[in-house]
């Protein structure tokens, strides 16, 4: 069986979370076993300092889904309409990510990422 892989050191704060590469982190407390994705110097539960950083399998279930027609910027306009969804990774943590048009409510997905202007953003598709 697969298993999240832990990298050390962990990111600082404000770290991209692909760290350059196509793969996407998140903590896990040693304490209290909490999951959560974005960087923290310490547990959001418990408060145990230097949570280890790990790099998830990607694969998870859509949680929610919309399709967005109206983009924020000239750089998401190329993309319009794109979805946007909520994915539960089975980690145990939630993230929201773009994803292949046709994606809806409970459809088994893997983490993919394209590139926008020079910037890798996570993207799922089906499997």
């Amino acid at each position: 069986m697969n298993t999240p892989s832990t990298l050390n050191p962990p990111q600082p704060p404000g770290s991209d979370w692909t760290n350059g590469g196509d793969a996407l982190h998140f903590q896990h407390c040693r304490a209290c076993a909490n999951i959560w994705y974005f960087f923290r110097p310490f547990c959001p539960s418990c408060g145990d300092q230097n949570p280890p950083v790990k790099s998830s399998l990607g694969r998870g279930v859509v949680f929610t889904q919309t399709l967005v027609h109206r983009a924020p910027d000239a750089k998401f306009r190329e993309l319009a309409p794109y979805k946007i969804v909520l994915v539960d990774l089975d980690e145990g943590f939630r993230i929201m990510a773009h994803g292949d048009k046709d994606l809806v409510i409970g459809d088994s997905v893997m983490l993919s990422f394209i590139t926008l202007s020079d910037q890798k953003i996570p993207y799922f598709k089906k499997i």
